[in-house]
């Protein structure tokens, strides 16, 4: 996979991964950012990535890119000047209105919330995926929509998330609906110094900047549709899932030492979050998931959040 040079790992996706794989749709970052960031909200997997700017993928329109960075389709639509009927084309850019992000503080509720920014609790529901009977809690990260997207009936009652109670508040009040996920144990301890070929094939895309200003972060290796995919050493599934745009069902693999094996576009996963692999054994079939045509595998290998060529550590 090609990605624009200012797209790579930064962080774990889930709570105890410290890196996160960015969408291949060319997003651009802030001046003073340091790179893509993922914001965990307990009980679900919504996420938000804090750039100026990104580039329309294939199926993208308005709604549904607001709702990947938090925003209101308004604000995008007014960033951008955009007309009805909102027709966007691949490779398009868009600005992303940066907003602004609150933090919820005890005994807050989202009507109080909303007025204090001049906008509504429903929108501040919607963009951040807060569903019945909107629960927030202390500590929680809200995006602040800048206009509400559309009219509100004033005769509608906001939603009263977490009110604090006269009484003795219990101590479930402002937890989250749903347990956040479990931490994902350490990984044992490898087996040798390099690591082991994910699959055998053709390199169709090596290590390296290319035409136009592209980086491809790893290696791209073709192999027929269906073929095993081995995890590369002894290590931990961190994540298992198809979140990410751009990489399809993608696997990141933890191991000891600091290192990071990602394995991108696959068929079919075969292992699951927090399951501790040993190196050779089957973890996905190759597959075309993501921005790829053909049957390949997406590799990349991590020291920390360092990006380095696998060739030159695979035996």
């Amino acid at each position: 996979m090609v990605m624009d040079s200012s797209i790579y790992l930064r962080k774990w996706i889930a709570v105890s991964m410290l890196m996160v794989l960015s969408a291949c749709g060319g997003l651009e970052m802030s001046s003073g950012s340091t790179g893509p960031r993922l914001a965990n909200r307990p009980g679900g997997s919504d996420m938000f990535i804090n750039a100026t700017a990104v580039k329309v993928g294939k199926g993208d329109t308005v709604y549904s890119i607001a709702r990947r960075h938090k925003l209101s389709p308004r604000d995008i639509i007014v960033a951008n000047n955009l007309r009805a009927p909102y027709k966007l084309y691949v490779g398009q850019r868009l600005k992303l209105p940066q907003g602004q992000l609150h933090t919820v503080r005890s005994g807050e509720y989202l009507a109080v919330i909303a007025k204090r920014y001049s906008t509504d609790a429903f929108s501040i529901a919607r963009i951040n995926g807060i569903r019945k009977p909107y629960t927030i809690y202390p500590g929680q990260k809200l995006r602040i929509p800048r206009g509400s997207g559309g009219t509100v009936v004033a005769s509608a009652p906001p939603p009263s998330v977490s009110k604090p109670s006269t009484g003795k508040v219990t101590p479930t009040r402002n937890r989250p609906t749903a347990p956040p996920k479990a931490k994902v144990p350490e990984p044992p301890k490898r087996s040798g110094g390099k690591f082991g070929w994910p699959v055998q094939g053709k390199i169709v895309s090596n290590y390296g900047a290319k035409a136009k200003g592209l980086q491809n972060d790893g290696i791209n290796i073709a192999a027929p549709r269906g073929s095993n995919v081995m995890a590369a050493e002894n290590g931990v599934v961190a994540y298992a899932g198809n979140e990410i745009r751009g990489f399809g069902n993608l696997l990141l693999v933890k191991h000891s030492g600091g290192w990071v094996t990602a394995y991108a576009h696959n068929d079919q996963l075969l292992v699951k979050r927090g399951q501790k692999v040993v190196r050779g054994q089957k973890i996905a079939k190759v597959g075309s998931t993501g921005s790829v045509s053909t049957p390949q595998l997406h590799f990349e290998l991590r020291k920390g959040s360092t990006t380095v060529d696998p060739r030159k550590y695979l035996m």
